[in-house]
């Protein structure tokens, strides 16, 4: 894969004059390294309850918007952008639980047109 990329690249260099940045290396590139991020559990609880919520509706689109503490819980905040029919709105999704149990305590919903 190295020598591969090394002749392309040299190729470029070697037709058009310019030379492209460094790409990363092969190793530096391993999915089984890639870290999944923390709110990762909660965003697919997030989509899921969205669905059972707006099942006619599609999610087109989605943001992690942050966390934040409330007490002795976290919530973790979602936007969710869903299609159902000709329109299209935002749901924010918050997710309260217990940091150390992770036990659920809420899911609220609330539309918004932005």
């Amino acid at each position: 894969m190295k020598n591969y990329v090394m002749a392309i690249s040299l190729s470029l260099i070697t037709f058009t004059g310019i030379a492209l940045p460094p790409i990363a290396n092969a190793e530096e590139l391993n999915p089984a390294e890639v870290q999944t991020p923390d709110y990762a559990k909660w965003g697919k609880l997030a989509m899921k309850e969205t669905k059972a919520k707006y099942p006619q509706a599609d999610i087109i689109d989605y943001l992690h918007e942050g966390s934040k503490k409330k007490g002795n819980k976290k919530v973790e905040i979602f936007k969710l952008w869903l299609k159902q029919d000709n329109k299209e709105f935002g749901v924010f999704v918050n997710i309260e639980f217990d940091p150390k149990t992770e036990e659920v305590a809420s899911i609220t919903f609330k539309e918004t047109d932005r």
